[in-house]
């Protein structure tokens, strides 16, 4: 009878073990579409679409975005700081559900990941110091320029004649470093988004000017994973609803000082 009761208890043990590991497993195998909460890929020194204020807090025009969609799509979200230069692996592994701030819409993108439609305009442009002699981009030439890492910069430039006569071309983890390398004479010139060097020139002003020229023009779109069509369609019925009612609009004036929002 001893042993009759320990082997049922073990029995017992080993089911309740292996009900636990099943409940955990479907529970990190949640879809997405499904989650209760959203997270939020972003790069947090990428100002004025999202970035750290004074108070740490993450701030700017994509995370009030957000905010407004989640809002209307009725889940919680979550923003995750990442490497901007493996933001496509991390939403593959399932660690983020959305890369959302200010990600740019490219061809090389479209095979790895399902895109909104855009929801707002951009350019690449080259940006040197107020008082330098570069005002055009074949000034460019025998320079020292620098860009984000793996960013849309990389491949405006690249698709551009005047790579091939660029000195030297700097890589940075985040725009942030490269302004701070110009600013030290360390870079001739920063490859950057309109949007965020614009942003820049009006708290620090009279530091910066834009080459004449734009590298090329681009437009910014939520990225979902390959697959996650129904996820896409929640975030698009919200960014629609935004752009219908205003809320978007008010957010472009709030962070970007006129309504850019692409309806």
């Amino acid at each position: 009878m001893k042993r009759f009761a320990m082997i049922t208890m073990l029995l017992v043990a080993v089911f309740g073990l292996l009900a636990a590991c099943s409940d955990s497993s479907s529970k990190t195998g949640e879809k997405a579409e499904e989650k209760e909460t959203l997270v939020i890929g972003i790069d947090d020194k990428f100002a004025p679409m999202g970035f750290r204020d004074e108070n740490n807090e993450i701030v700017g025009f994509d995370i009030d975005l957000a905010k407004a969609a989640a809002e209307k799509m009725a889940v919680e979200i979550e923003f995750q700081p990442i490497d901007w230069k493996t933001k496509e692996a991390e939403l593959n592994s399932g660690r983020i559900d959305l890369i959302w701030n200010g990600y740019t819409v490219t061809d090389e993108r479209k095979e790895k990941v399902l895109f909104t439609k855009p929801y707002l305009a951009n350019a690449q442009v080259v940006v040197t110091l107020a008082d330098s002699e570069l005002s055009k981009l074949d000034d460019l030439a025998g320079k020292v320029v620098g860009l984000q890492s793996l960013s849309s910069a990389s491949d405006a430039l690249a698709g551009n004649p005047i790579s091939e006569d660029i000195k030297t071309v700097t890589e940075f983890s985040d725009n942030v470093t490269a302004l701070s390398d110009l600013k030290s004479g360390r870079l001739d010139a920063v490859v950057i988004d309109e949007i965020v060097i614009n942003y820049y020139m009006t708290t620090q002003k009279d530091t910066f000017k834009i080459l004449e020229e734009e590298l090329a023009p681009e437009e910014y779109a939520v990225g979902i994973k390959k697959g996650n069509e129904e996820l896409q369609n929640k975030v698009q019925t919200a960014l629609d609803e935004m752009n219908t009612d205003g809320t978007a609009e008010e957010i472009s004036i709030k962070w970007l000082g006129e309504d850019k929002v692409l309806k």
